[in-house]
């Protein structure tokens, strides 16, 4: 039996010891060499001061090393702490402040970004994975894979140990920090493993970076049954023919990604040149799936079969729905049911439950459910729905804002958010994030961000802002403003400068007049 992730490793580097555990292009590493090597980083992490608990940065682009990284930090008795590689510095900042992360993870092309973190960062004990000399102390990889194993004494990890923290978008403009356990994550890998029956023949393409939770199906369930997990590098990923030419030369099986990855798949990746046989599922989520794409795609891989997937990072995923055929209407595809160990209800305003085919909010229990988020406990209480049972036990359920409706077939279909949080693009973004930031501007007096649809398949993250009297500032000034405090995904594609806003009758702003008025052609 095994309960933690480390022991996920250590079970399969022994049934599988030289099999292939991750590729990168030309590299790769082997399920004995992964576990020695995740060894030597936790005794280097320890050494340094690590104590059970602690949060460890892991600062790369999509790269063999991450597997180590994320691994080594695991066996460490420590949580992971993906950072997007492309965040402006004062966000990484906050993420590593908010969190407290003391050590951090990297790889020497990361070196001049991570020069100018560590001269913020005064917090910082230690950057492993650099070899030049930094004002924190460094270690390189070649002096940790050099490390004596021989007095390494593992620590004793339970499930419930904090494993990860992954940051997402937040209305108030500060990045909200999913706790993750090492129970949640296993239950995720093994649930992932019996959707698609994956034993160690498989061979999953992982397309999304360690931030995006998409990633941990090739991390840990691959590793659960033995497969191989192929890193798909940044370049390809952002090149359609050479994503789709490598995806047939590595006779991927599995494909877990975004919708919009496989549309530019279809439309740009030439893949009637290419031999995809080997490929037997295809899994998308995070958006919608335009159906018309869709169906196109299922008539060009009539073996594969698809599956549509949904979950927020709370919870990773709850629900599936398998396409055995392409649709024949253009109807919305079904959220489909509720996968193993986990249980839903459909609440209306009130928190009573709705009858079927009426429309409400889906609150979900499963064992994939977050600790909370980090530092936070206000938060935490609010994004939970509990019935208590008896005094101090409670059914926890989250409550994941989604609108939802149940059919006679029990299938939920998406209807929309409560909030103004959307998806694009596979991201989750806080349109009251965006506008917080903006609001930070001296120069800006109001903003409003809206998503506008420019037809069926094209969606634009705009904004308008009314700015203060006597103020000079340009669309270019606010756009650069916006990339210093934003993701690069939440930044809007075109900002638009008023001299007031169109108002509803009590004086809000009339973000529906906005939308029609950049809706329509000028």
């Amino acid at each position: 039996m095994i309960y933690n992730l480390a022991q996920l490793m250590e079970r399969t580097a022994g049934r599988f010891p030289e099999k292939e555990a991750f590729t990168c292009l030309n590299d790769s590493i082997s399920y004995a060499e992964l576990d020695r090597k995740a060894n030597q980083l936790a005794s280097c992490l320890i050494q340094n001061g690590l104590e059970k608990g602690d949060r460890v940065g892991i600062f790369m682009n999509r790269c063999l090393d991450t597997a180590v990284a994320v691994y080594g930090v695991l066996k460490s008795g420590g949580a992971f702490v993906a950072i997007d590689p492309f965040l402006p510095l004062n966000r990484i900042l906050l993420i590593m402040k908010d969190c407290g992360i003391e050590q951090l993870l990297t790889t020497p092309s990361q070196s001049k970004k991570i020069k100018v973190i560590s001269d913020a960062a005064p917090f910082l004990i230690s950057i492993i994975g650099l070899s030049d000399e930094q004002d924190t102390k460094t270690v390189s990889w070649p002096s940790v894979f050099s490390r004596s194993l021989e007095k390494f004494v593992s620590p004793r990890i339970l499930e419930d140990d904090l494993a990860s923290i992954l940051y997402t978008s937040g209305s108030t403009g500060t990045p909200k920090g999913i706790m993750h356990s090492h129970h949640n994550i296993l239950a995720l890998a093994r649930l992932e493993a019996e959707l698609h029956d994956s034993d160690e023949q498989d061979r999953i393409g992982n397309f999304a970076p360690l931030h995006f939770d998409q990633s941990l199906f090739g991390y840990f369930s691959g590793p659960l049954v033995g497969a191989t997990t192929v890193i798909f590098p940044d370049s390809y990923v952002k090149l359609p023919a050479s994503l789709s030419a490598l995806v047939a030369k590595e006779k991927i099986t599995l494909w877990f990604s975004v919708p919009l990855l496989l549309i530019q798949v279809l439309v740009h990746g030439a893949i009637e040149k290419q031999d995809f046989s080997a490929l037997r599922w295809v899994r998308f989520g995070g958006e919608v799936f335009p159906v018309k794409q869709l169906r196109a795609l299922m008539l060009k891989w009539p073996h594969v079969k698809f599956i549509n997937s949904y979950g927020p990072s709370e919870l990773f995923r709850c629900t599936y729905y398998v396409l055995d055929e392409p649709p024949k209407t253009d109807d919305p595809i079904p959220l489909g049911t509720v996968w193993g160990n986990t249980e839903y209800k459909i609440l209306d305003a009130n928190d009573r439950e709705v009858e079927r085919g009426e429309s409400g909010e889906l609150v979900v229990r499963t064992t994939t459910l977050m600790i909370g988020y980090w530092n936070d406990t206000e938060r935490t209480e609010n994004a939970f729905y509990r019935i208590a049972k008896a005094a101090g036990y409670d059914h926890i359920y989250y409550r994941t804002g989604d609108l939802v409706q149940e059919n006679a077939k029990k299938e939920l279909f998406f209807l929309g958010r409560k909030d103004r949080q959307i998806k694009l693009r596979g991201y989750r973004i806080e349109l009251d994030e965006i506008e917080a930031v903006l609001l930070k501007n001296d120069a800006v007096k109001e903003a409003a961000v809206v998503i506008v649809q420019k037809d069926s398949n094209n969606r634009s993250l705009e904004a308008v802002v009314k700015l203060e009297e006597l103020t000079e500032y340009t669309t270019d000034d606010l756009i650069r403003f916006c990339k210093n405090g934003l993701p690069p995904y939440s930044v809007p594609q075109k900002i638009a400068i008023l001299t007031d806003f169109p108002r509803t009758a009590t004086g809000k702003i009339d973000r529906k007049q906005i939308i029609k008025s950049l809706e329509t052609p000028t």
